[in-house]
């Protein structure tokens, strides 16, 4: 067990001193590869050269370059603290040293959500220390590429799914130097929200690095998006081009590593701006199969066994497309003959039949309310349960909960929303302070969010949350309710 009596500790680049954190020591901003800049930008991540001496690991570092996430009217807003340079850090938080026998811990590696376009593992939204006090484990945050920077497609200049290669490299870099800061390499749980769990399933999915995870805790994944085909994301990547102005016969890795990231931003905005359609919540650029990182689709690979003998978590709350479209005006608007249109483009000819299906179910509600609850299932509910029963009829541990937390005073009327467990995940209430989303939780909904809180390191220290029953194919009885 390291000793971390003076906040330092040794990686394969270098020493780090963290802070004490009272229960916890912190360490923030550790690179796990070398700056993404000149010719690195849209290159697959470099080691990163090292340091002399200690490097203060007591503030994250950078998030990487993005604009303000689509969802700031739902969680609350953030200043803006990127910077491409210096941005691939990642921040440990592991409990105080127990006597010299104590075992290594296990490690949550965690990966944040913001549609492969914004977020940041240095956030206070993500804050590790609370969690890894409840469980006695380690936990670790970290940056990845997005948007242009991290999923341009562009292989023939090096641009393959870099957000999914940053991860992997987080993960390497958790089985070379987790060990130093008290962790186990060898029970590492892989997990993540929203883009986040998407990545976090694909990191286990892939032959080259599902052998590095043991354990797979998945909120709130898009499990309807499927992922970008190499020849959708090559007409994006064309599309952006031609905002860039990338004269025709240029080399594009030159043109591109030569304009600023305000540029690569922006043309990015643009490009979004012209690819949006009502009720399709999917960013111009994310993760493309066949790509590094991500040779079969999901469930292709979860037929073909490889998730088997993980032990898997899994949830989605319980309004979750309330986040994209509570304050869409083309949304909230549909009649509805427009939202089976909508649907129609979305579903094709199936589409007048499942509205129906949920109208009934839905006999109050308007338009838009069945649009959205139909949105919620799926692109989010559906696909958990299809996961679920799959894994869980092959034999392997599998536990599904949803998340219900309503705010009390919800003029938005978001319900339980994406994103609404994070405060309640992290304890990082505080962090939130205008987000519709939290509101105003009593102390009864602070409870509920520290049994939730254990449940999950529970189930990354021991592979199951505690006290309740593993999930079976279909026992949709078996699925735990928060809030």
């Amino acid at each position: 067990m390291t000793n971390l009596a003076d906040q330092v500790v040794a990686t394969d680049r270098g020493k780090v001193r963290g802070s004490d954190e009272g229960g916890v020591v912190s360490f923030r901003g550790i690179p796990y590869a070398a700056s993404p800049v000149g010719a690195a930008r849209f290159a697959a991540p470099h080691t990163h050269p090292g340091w002399t001496g200690v490097r203060e690991a007591v503030r994250p570092g950078p998030a990487v370059p993005q604009a303000p996430s689509r969802l700031e009217r739902v969680m609350g807003t953030r200043k803006p603290d990127w910077d491409e340079d210096g941005c691939l850090t990642l921040n440990v938080w592991t409990p105080r040293p127990a006597p010299a026998d104590k075992a290594a811990r296990p490690v949550l590696v965690w990966f944040h959500g913001g549609g492969f376009s914004s977020g940041s593992g240095g956030w206070d939204w993500y804050d590790g220390a609370r969690l890894a006090e409840i469980g006695d484990v380690v936990v670790v945050t970290a940056n990845y590429r997005l948007g242009p920077l991290g999923y341009l497609y562009l292989p023939q200049v090096g641009a393959d799914n870099l957000g999914l290669e940053d991860q992997a490299a987080v993960l390497r870099w958790v089985r070379d130097n987790i060990a130093s800061f008290g962790g186990d390499p060898r029970a590492v749980t892989v997990g993540g929200q929203s883009a986040g769990a998407f990545s976090a399933l694909s990191l286990a999915l892939d032959p080259a690095t599902g052998g590095l995870v043991n354990r797979v805790l998945l909120e709130s994944g898009p499990w309807g998006l499927e992922p970008q085909s190499p020849e959708q994301a090559a007409e994006a990547a064309e599309e952006y081009q031609r905002l860039l102005g990338v004269p025709r016969g240029a080399e594009p890795g030159e043109v591109l590593r030569s304009h600023s990231v305000e540029r690569l931003l922006s043309a990015y905005r643009e490009l979004a701006v012209r690819l949006a359609r009502p009720g399709n919540i999917a960013p111009p650029m994310y993760p493309v199969l066949g790509g590094a990182g991500l040779p079969r689709a999901w469930y292709d690979a979860l037929v073909d066994g490889a998730l088997e003998g993980k032990a898997l978590l899994i949830g989605t709350a319980r309004e979750e497309m309330t986040a994209f479209f509570a304050f869409e005006p083309r949304i909230q608007s549909l009649t509805r003959e427009g939202a089976v249109d909508l649907l129609t483009g979305l579903l094709g000819h199936a589409a007048p039949e499942v509205y129906r299906r949920y109208a009934d179910r839905l006999p109050d509600a308007a338009p838009a309310q069945v649009f959205t609850a139909l949105r919620t299932d799926e692109l989010f509910r559906d696909g958990a349960l299809r996961m679920a029963d799959h894994h869980a009829a092959g034999g392997n541990a599998t536990y599904v909960y949803e998340f219900g937390y309503r705010p009390a005073h919800d003029p938005g009327r978001l319900g339980a929303t994406h994103c609404g467990e994070l405060p309640f995940l992290f304890g990082t209430f505080d962090s939130f302070p205008d987000s519709p989303m939290l509101g105003s939780p009593s102390d009864t909904d602070r409870a509920m969010g520290r049994a939730f809180a254990t449940a999950v390191t529970t189930f990354i220290a021991e592979g199951n949350p505690g006290d309740w029953p593993p999930y079976a194919s279909g026992a949709t009885a078996r699925i735990r309710h928060f809030g």
